[in-house]
């Protein structure tokens, strides 16, 4: 094992010096916070694929593929095609718009009011949820690698990512999800699946001995499958931790096309995860728990080098959405909730340091993320949480307003407090897991929003005609935003 230990230090130090350059580009907020707005399409889709397949897609993803076979992928596929709606449809104009918040769009778009405030917190919620599951996951992966107590796993990996997240913002955790996205592309797909595979005897030894349902591609259930639509195709296409990803391409053309390209592999992810799923099935089939299934495999089938790198490419997928969900909780933190609370004002711009302030949300959020991973047991009911909130609250005011110009910010704001309010009563009555909260939950935010804002008055002219041009790309950066200097 003294290799594989080696592989993982090696790595982990890699990601603090990554870290650490990273803050010599961070001189202004947009550096910060969305890396200049200037990754091209390589990276941009490099950094994508890494944030959106993180440890529930590669731990959990590989446990669905030992529980149901080939139809496991589902998960993961869902989020695929949630990132190349995102990327055809509406990453374009997300991108024009030029901002650093799903609420700052809100306002943009309804005019402000209180909408763009509660949205906010919703999606603070949201992305620390997101944070701590990320954050929980380094339990099961110290475990493996050092057989190390649960909470020093926490703290031990926690600290890495809130380390070179603040140090360098959005163009360390780009930086580094780029490497990340490498170690998983060669540690997943072209090591462990191929072997997976091999170990288990091949397509047709596995077919010959395991049931048929495992290799049905519905087996899952469509009630299932429909849920994942819901939760994970949507929440792809309002998530803060995603919108965060599109501000940071050069232009339309990289944050369409390189988004495509990120949720095509996505795509070919999923698949693998539920292959590598179905042949720990044929080689271990009696496991405690299917999301011992990743560990398990790794751990007994692969050789002394491989593992390491194949333990790593784990950890790179957790640390990436880890990252990118912490960069985005802290910005909605200060940008949406800390700067409204603050009020215009008491600080001059010229003597405000906001790439400190945003080092010092990060280090605060961070620590928060780490102390409620520690609490916390149940790692798919604070997800669940998270997801129900997320889309049942806020779906309908976001894509409501990209597509429909009759909404309102009467509309939007009662659109999301009915969703979150129908979420949490369900949740409250059927239990977290239920699907019915996040049924009922959009159904109730797609009713407010449409009653009331026909039953209130239009949006004033000149907020949508300011919305118009900064969705064609007319209106000017933001002020925060100077054009970088040259270098």
């Amino acid at each position: 094992m003294a290799v594989d230990y080696a592989v993982i230090v090696v790595y982990l130090a890699g990601m603090l010096a990554m870290g650490w350059w990273g803050m010599r580009r961070a001189r202004s907020k947009s550096e910060f916070l969305v890396a200049g707005r200037r990754l091209g399409p390589a990276m941009y889709s490099g950094t994508m694929a890494a944030i959106v397949l993180g440890g529930a897609s590669t731990i959990g993803g590989v446990g669905l593929g030992y529980q149901y076979g080939l139809s496991g992928a589902w998960m993961v596929f869902t989020i695929g095609l949630g990132l190349l709606a995102l990327s055809v449809f509406f990453s374009a104009r997300i991108a024009r718009l030029k901002v650093y918040t799903v609420s700052e769009m809100l306002d943009l778009r309804y005019g402000g009011g209180r909408a763009g405030v509660i949205s906010g917190v919703v999606m603070w919620a949201y992305t620390l949820m997101l944070a701590v599951t990320s954050t929980i996951a380094y339990a099961t992966i110290f475990d493996v690698l050092f057989d190390m107590n649960r909470t020093v796993a926490i703290v031990l990996g926690g600290s890495i990512v809130v380390a070179y997240s603040t140090l360098g913002g959005m163009w360390s955790i780009t930086l580094t999800d780029m490497v990340q996205f490498v170690v998983k592309t060669i540690g997943v797909l072209l090591l462990l699946l191929p072997i997976a595979v091999v170990k288990a005897g091949g397509f047709s030894e596995m077919k010959a001995q395991l049931p048929t349902e495992y290799f049905d591609p519905l087996g899952i259930g469509g009630e299932t499958i429909f849920t994942y639509v819901l939760i994970y195709t949507f929440g792809m296409l309002i998530g803060q931790d995603i919108w965060q990803r599109v501000f940071t391409a050069r232009g339309d053309r990289t944050a369409k096309w390189g988004g495509t390209v990120a949720g095509t592999y996505c795509l070919a992810y999923a698949l693998a995860g539920a292959v590598i799923g179905t042949a720990a099935k044929v080689l271990y089939p009696k496991l405690g728990s299917p999301d011992d299934a990743f560990a398990t495999i790794v751990k007994d089938e692969l050789p002394v080098g491989v593992r390491g790198l194949v333990l790593a490419a784990a950890l790179a997928a957790v640390m990436s959405t880890s990252s990118g969900a912490l960069i985005a909780c802290a910005t909605v933190a200060n940008n949406d909730i800390w700067s409204r609370l603050r009020g215009p004002g008491e600080t001059p711009a010229e003597e405000h340091d906001e790439v400190t302030g945003n080092r010092v949300f990060i280090l605060l959020m961070g620590l928060a993320v780490i102390a409620t991973a520690i609490a916390i047991d149940n790692v798919v009911e604070a997800l669940t949480v998270a997801y129900n909130l997320l889309v049942g609250g806020l779906l309908v005011p976001i894509l409501g307003g990209l597509v429909w110009k009759r909404g309102t910010v009467h509309g939007a704001l009662a659109s999301v407090v009915a969703g979150g309010l129908a979420v949490v009563v369900l949740m409250a009555t059927y239990g977290i897991l239920a699907n019915e909260p996040v049924y009922y939950g959009l159904l109730a935010s797609l009713a407010a929003y449409l009653v009331v804002s026909l039953a209130t008055p239009a949006t004033d002219a000149a907020v949508l005609t300011a919305w118009r041009e900064r969705l064609a790309g007319r209106s000017p950066e933001l002020a925060s935003e100077p054009v970088p200097a040259p270098r």
